[in-house]
Order: C-alpha cells, then structure tokens, then sequence
C-alpha cells in the first residue's frame, strides 16, 4: 500500500546512498559492532520515584557466574564534572548518574550490572535491590499546573485593553497527554578506552560532535580524545539530540574495568531514560474585527519538566510569528514533576502550540461564520515576521493553503457540521497551518578524489534517516559535474569534518552550504593541479591529472555559516496541513481518509526524501491527535505502562494515502542551495486539522489530545 504520493517533475527515483546497507543488514548500528574483550551492561532503576538511598542489596547479584562488576554511587569511577554541584551546573548535564543516593523519578539508574554476557547480567541485574527513605512523589501534572503562573515569554506587542471589546472572540482550554518518542532503535552506547586517556564510543545519537563535546566537558579532557560514531540510526525524532545516562554509565564500566562495555536500553527503560514530549495546558484567547482581521491573541501555556531539570520547550513562540496581528500577549510556565527529563519531540514547543492556537482559529471561524481557509489567508504575516520586524526572506505559506485546498477538495466541505453522512459515518474536512524557523548553523565538509576517479563527500553529521547523505551526493553531483555512481558518502563520525546535530530541521541547511563550500575549494585545487599538468580541468580529466602530479588523492575541505543575511532576513519554513476524516457515530472510531500537505521548504534537493519526511511527520501527527498518551498513576508516582502493546501510536493501518507537495521556490539568502527544512513542519498543525475535521463532522468540540473513541462518544 502507498503511504504517500509525491507530485515530481521527474518520473526517475533513485535510490538512497545508504539504501543497501540498511536492507542487506551490512550497515551497522551503535549495539551491532563487536569489540575484542566485549562486556555487557544492564541498567538497575529505582523502584521509588522519590527520597534517598539507604543501601543496595548486591551479595546476590554478586553471586551470579560471569559478573564482573556492580557500579553503584559508592563504588564507581568519578565523573569529574560531578565532583561538585558547582561543576555540575557548569557542565551543563542535570542528571549525577551514579553520583547521588537522591532519587527523582521511578526508573532512574541506581546500579549498574557489567557481565561478561548480556543474560547473566540481566539475570543478575534482576537481583539488585535497594532501601530507601522514601519522600512525597508528585507526578500530577493536572493537579499541580493550576498552582503555577505563566509569566511573560516575549514582548507583549500592543495592549489588552485594544482588543477588550472585540466584536467576535473565541476562547478555549487545549491540554495533551505526555507523549513517549519510541524510536525503533533502541538508545545504546559501546564505550571503550583503547589507549591512555583515549576513548572511543558507538553511540545512537542525532550528532556526534554534542556527544564528543559534552563527554569531553564531563570528564574534562580534551575533546580530540573523545571519538564518537554514529553512522546508521534507527529513527530519533529529537531523543537522540541529548547525552543520556546510557553514556557516562558506559564510560564509567569501560575505565573501571579496562574493557569495552555495550549498554542497550531496555524497551521499558526508553519510556524513562530518553526524554519525551510533556504533557501540556494551554489556554488561547482570539479576537477579531467583523471582517475577520485579528485584533488580538493571548496564548498561555504550560508544560511538565523534572524537578532536576527546567525544560522549557516555549509553547507560545508559534502565535508570535504566525498571523498578522497587532496585539499579543504570551506567557509561559513549566511544571516540576517526579518524571525523567523531557526533551525536544519532533516540532518541539510549536507542534505542541499549534495545536492549541490553530484549534482557536477553527473556532473563531465558525463564530464569524467564515471560512477556514479565507479566514488565515487574510491574516497570515507573509511579509514581516511580526516578532523581529525583518522581513521574511521567503514566505509563501498562502501558496501553501491555497494548494491544499484544492489536493483536498476543499469545495466538498459543508460549512454546518455534522451534515454529511455516510452511514453510520460522519464525514468532515479540516485544516492547519505550521510554521518552523529556518535555521542555519556553521558546519564543514570535505571532498576527497581517489586515483580511480571516484570522490567521497565526507562530514561528521549523522544521517538519522533524512536523506542526508543522499542530499550530499545530489549536491556534489550538481556542483561538480561527477556521475553519482562515482560519488561516495561517508558521515557519522566525529573525526570527520565538524557538523552540527541532526536536528531541528537545519541538518540540510547547514550541511548544504558545506558541501557547496568544499566542492568549490575542491574544483579550485584540481584548476591549480591542471595548470601544472597542462590540462584542461574537468572530472574526464581528473585521473589523468592526479597521474602527472605524482599524486594519489587529493583533499578539500571547507566550512560555511550562517552572515550578514541572519541580520536581514527572518527566515521560516511552512505547510498547510488538510484532511478529510470519517467519525463512527455508534463507536466513536476516527479514521483519517485522506490527508494533503504542502510545504514551502525552498530548493528540494531529494524530493523522494522530502516527500517522506513530510509523511512521515504527518502519521506522526496522526498518532499525535488519537491515539498517543502515556498515562502516569499519581498515587504510586510512576507512569502506566512502558511497551509498545499498551502505548498506542499511529501504525500502517493508520494511515491514509498522504498527498504531499512542495512550493519549489528557492530561498536564494539562507544558503547556496537555497534550502529550508522540511522534517518539523510536516507534523506542526497535523493534529489541529484531524481535530478540526472532527468538529466539522460531528459539530463535537474536542480540545484534549488524543482524541479516543471514548471522548468522542462522552463529548
């Protein structure tokens, strides 16, 4: 079955650079390499979500055959970052793992079990056990949230007193449920010491250098002892951007026992140790003039954090920049609960806001009795951004909603809910808008030419499943004129040219600009080497060249970054997001039939990959809007459930055939390809136009994620 349709000018798909390796099982995951000397570490979590450890039981564990070693806070190498809670703040990482008897959630790490098999630490792990001075747990977020105010997040533009008599508002409260990233992959490191002071880790991670840098920073040694690889990811959504505590705990079993450790995270254990997206409230106040103008937003909000950590994702950011409006006023909070770390999930903060303030929007449509679709065009800021003043450098999300409308069919929608049935199905039709900033950050690539004649484009960033190293070979391949078949990738390594994390959607933008850089150095070393030889330069004649220079490669390496031009230009990428959904009035099932999203991304270098990162995105939406929630139980201070048969997100069968298109104009000022990205914007507004369609088609208001067939039924 088709999970996506892409519309392309070209009929050719070719396939991804590491698509072989990935089938054919050749490429290699963090787990998957085997070290000489190999021991294998199991995570022991806390049983209490809160208090102090007494004592650790290990006398049995201790018995079992082919233990090695049991890391405890009392019997573990330092961590010299941890040495003090100065030095902790400093370093920048919240969680002393193995450094504290303080507990702060249900799950955190408390031992560590180092076997010289996976089973018999697994077996011996399972025989660890501890007493603790137990304290007061809090893991309510809907109880606690009421009792924090939000506070300023922003300027305020305007006042409230503008808009107080505005003749048409709509006001409502948005919550949504913790949500869990679950990656196929599994988080797992392989660290091992191979030389004094030398360290070199196999690590899941969205960027090598991050880890490299904050492992260099924990044990205060310099960063080119610290080689980190990364080369193949089985899917991250943003839990692989942080340092978690598989790392040091793998570090620390490698220097005590002068052995390579492999550390795998359990299934439960990913519900824990990741990150994950918060649970959240949100409250959005929306004005409008009789012609529909805006005249005012104040948007609200709030989000779990952990007590040793103050995540702040900024919910609100996106009502700053989205629509035209004079007056606005956002304010923010976060919540401290007994929970791990949350962290940045696919479209952080304005996945989350957008929800909420798209919501708000639809509302406010059906009071004006206005349509969805005429209602944003007339307000959306296509020209400025209304949070910096700079003007947009490209901003064609108009392009964006007026496209989806018509994949969608748009003119079938009935303005008066619940008219259209089939059956016992009501049908209804949806839509939103997402916006993400186009960020850019320094990064530097390299273009190596072997005597054969065959380049190999080479950087640190990972491919975490985007099509990086595809987009590096289509860039190479345009700037230098060099058969594809002949341009080889290699990335994920930090020894390699620097690069920032993937993530965020910069990974291309970033990267793009490196590549470009690198090939034009590149071409400038084989003119000087023609020169010499007497030859024309060009790839016909590179082998011929490198022959009468005595030379058997030749390297160029070169950096690009963010000018003059972020000082300019606010720079965004956009979609419009549109369903048609089926709602069940006897059982309250919800299927999403059809969904078409357009992005304004500017060049699409791979529009095989683009097309499935917008997809991609999109289901993750689906799951976003009905299904995905993981639930905590506040009398015992721990979450319910921690597997995939009892947390529910969207799956093939989910998932409608997703319409995907693309606005193909360049943003010639963010970099040389005049790309922006596209991996967040493709799931920022999904969830509000699933809920949106499901108002239209059962005149049924449902303002908390997921939307379950219960809430349906009850509402």
């Amino acid at each position: 079955m088709n999970f996506f349709k892409t519309k392309t000018s070209s009929p050719k798909v070719e396939g991804r650079v590491e698509g072989v390796f990935k089938v054919t099982g050749t490429g290699k995951y963090s787990a998957e390499y085997h070290l000489d000397g190999m021991t294998y570490a199991v995570i022991v979590g806390s049983t209490v979500p809160a208090g102090r450890i007494e004592s650790i039981q290990l006398d049995q564990a201790k018995q079992v055959e082919g233990v090695l070693d049991i890391l405890t806070h009392q019997n573990r190498p330092q961590i010299p970052a941890f040495a003090t809670k100065e030095k902790l703040d400093k370093s920048g990482y919240s969680l002393p793992v193995l450094h504290t008897d303080q507990i702060y959630f249900k799950g955190q790490p408390i031992a560590l079990v180092v076997a010289t098999t996976l089973e018999d630490a697994m077996y011996a792990a399972s025989l660890v056990t501890a007493t603790y001075r137990k304290t007061t747990a809090n893991v309510d977020f809907d109880g606690s949230h009421k009792g924090v105010d939000a506070e300023p997040f922003g300027k305020e533009r305007g006042t409230m007193a503008a808009w107080a008599s505005a003749p048409h508002v709509a006001e409502a409260e948005y919550t949504i449920r913790h949500e869990v990233h679950n990656p196929m992959e599994m988080h797992a490191t392989i660290a091992t010491w191979h030389a004094p002071g030398k360290l070199k880790l196999y690590d899941k991670t969205q960027g090598v250098n991050s880890v490299q840098q904050t492992v260099s920073r924990l044990w205060e040694m310099p960063k080119e002892n610290v080689e980190v690889i990364s080369e193949f990811m089985g899917g991250g959504f943003g839990s692989g951007l942080k340092v978690w505590p598989n790392v040091p705990l793998a570090i620390m079993a490698s220097s005590q026992l002068k052995r390579p450790v492999k550390l795998v995270l359990t299934r439960p254990q990913m519900f824990t140790l990741v990150g994950y997206r918060p649970q959240s409230w949100q409250k959005v106040r929306i004005g409008a003039d009789k012609s529909g103008k805006f005249t005012g937003i104040w948007h609200q909000a709030k989000h779990a954090t952990a007590i040793y950590d103050n995540f702040n994702e900024g919910i609100v950011r996106i009502s700053r920049m989205l629509y035209d409006v004079k007056n606005i006023k956002t304010e923010f909070a976060t919540v401290p609960l007994n929970l791990s770390a949350p962290t940045w999930m696919r479209g952080p903060g304005d996945c989350t806001g957008a929800f909420a303030l798209e919501s708000a929007v639809d509302e406010l449509s059906y009071v004006l009795k206005m349509d969805p679709v005429q209602l944003r065009l007339q307000n959306l800021a296509l020209r400025i951004d209304p949070d910096t003043g700079k003007p947009w450098s490209t901003n064609y999300m108009g392009e964006c909603v007026t496209k989806g409308a018509e994949m969608i069919g748009w003119g079938d929608r009935k303005a008066l809910p619940g008219t259209v049935k089939d059956g016992d199905w009501q049908i209804g039709y949806g839509m939103a808008v997402g916006m993400w900033f186009a960020g850019r950050q320094k990064a530097s690539a390299a273009i190596r030419l072997d005597k054969d004649g065959v380049i190999t484009v080479e950087t640190a960033m990972t491919d975490i499943g985007t099509g990086t190293g595809t987009a590096m070979q289509n860039i190479a391949h345009e700037y230098l004129g060099i058969p594809k078949e002949k341009i080889k990738v290699k990335l994920g390594q930090s020894t390699l040219p620097p690069a920032p994390s993937q993530g965020g959607s910069t990974g291309l933008s970033s990267l793009s600009g490196a590549v470009t850089a690198a090939c034009e150095a590149f071409k400038s070393k084989m003119d000087a080497y023609a020169s010499t030889a007497g030859e024309q330069s060009s790839p016909a004649n590179y082998s011929l060249i490198m022959q009468k220079n005595k030379l058997t490669e030749v390297l160029a390496e070169a950096s690009s970054g963010p000018g003059e031009e972020q000082k300019k230009y606010a720079f965004c990428s956009g979609a419009a997001h549109f369903c048609k959904v089926k709602v069940h009035s006897k059982t309250g099932k919800v299927k999403v039939e059809k969904m078409a999203s357009v992005v304004d991304a500017g060049h699409i270098v791979n529009q095989q990959a683009a097309a499935n990162q917008v997809s991609g995105a999109a289901v993750g939406g689906i799951g976003m809007a009905l299904s995905e929630e993981q639930l905590t139980d506040n009398r015992y201070g721990c979450l319910v459930g921690n597997d995939l048969a009892g947390y529910h997100f969207a799956v093939n069968a989910d998932a409608p055939i997703i319409d995907v298109d693309f606005i193909h104009k360049t943003d010639v000022n963010i970099n040389p390809t005049g790309s922006k990205g596209v991996g967040e914007v493709g799931i920022i507004g999904t969830a509000a136009a699933i809920a949106n369609a499901i108002y239209n088609a059962t005149g049924k208001r449902l303002r908390d994620l997921p939307i379950t067939p219960d809430k349906v039924l009850l509402s």
